[in-house]
């Protein structure tokens, strides 16, 4: 079972730049998808039924053309999940769960603390959302969280970890928060298998960061602990360039 995660920062603006060419090469079992700043009738899905993602789910902000989440899924789940039940999340489109028999998949866009009210509302996002995956694990073991976390963890993560250890993303409340997150029970599934540096999945439009790849690895596939031995390989995958991030494979068996 293949899964892809792909911020596409508009899925409007990222189907015009071939997202559904690449999609059909790419051929995902799972596609989850972040800011997708539309809402689902404002979407070709035909586009993608015609790939045999007969199966989407679009969880929309209620302010348009903003933020959002979506599933497409080739296989039918026994169950979907529209949200976490916690209004602060809920108006802004972040959570969007699929069940099926052997695991659950969802597509998560954590807030960006852009100032400094967007950073208490992260904050506190981050604190309810370790409190609804808690309880959620009790239910659901075989859980897999995929998105847009908007935070390097560790400093192999950043290009400039100097430079930026003041700036949202890189604050050590935020590197703080997403290590226990991991340590409460997931497996960053990218860092399971490469240790290496400069692989970021998020560049700035500015100053040709993308080209002299100085980036930042803030989406992420976290496998509950329960899949570990089921986890095959993960990727990120910076040749497809429809947004100004790339998407995060994670295969599992």
């Amino acid at each position: 079972m293949k899964i892809i995660s792909y911020n596409v920062n508009g899925i409007r603006a990222a189907m015009n730049k071939g997202l559904t060419k690449w999609l059909k090469a790419a051929d995902p079992d799972i596609l989850c998808l972040q800011e997708i700043k539309a809402q689902k009738d404002q979407v070709e899905f035909e586009a993608f039924e015609q790939l045999g993602y007969h199966h989407h789910y679009w969880y929309s902000a209620q302010k348009k053309g903003y933020s959002g989440v979506a599933v497409l899924s080739k296989t039918e789940p026994k169950n979907v999940s529209f949200g976490t039940g916690i209004d602060t999340m809920d108006l802004e489109g972040r959570n969007l769960r699929l069940d099926f028999d052997k695991f659950s998949v969802m597509s998560l866009y954590l807030p960006s603390g852009t100032n400094d009210d967007r950073l208490d509302f992260k904050l506190n996002y981050m604190a309810e959302f370790q409190q609804y995956i808690d309880q959620l694990k009790l239910e659901i073991p075989n859980l897999l969280i995929c998105g847009d976390y908007n935070i390097c963890h560790e400093e192999i993560d950043i290009h400039n970890p100097v430079a930026n250890k003041n700036t949202s993303g890189f604050l050590p409340v935020e590197r703080k928060w997403i290590g226990e997150f991991i340590d409460s029970g997931f497996i960053d599934t990218f860092r399971h298998f490469n240790k290496e540096p400069h692989q970021y999945s998020w560049w700035s439009y500015r100053a040709n960061a993308r080209n002299n790849n100085k980036g930042w690895r803030i989406d992420y596939c976290l496998a509950a602990a329960p899949l570990k031995d089921k986890i095959k390989r993960a990727l990120i995958l910076p040749e497809a360039k429809h947004s100004d991030h790339c998407p995060v494979l994670v295969e599992i068996g």
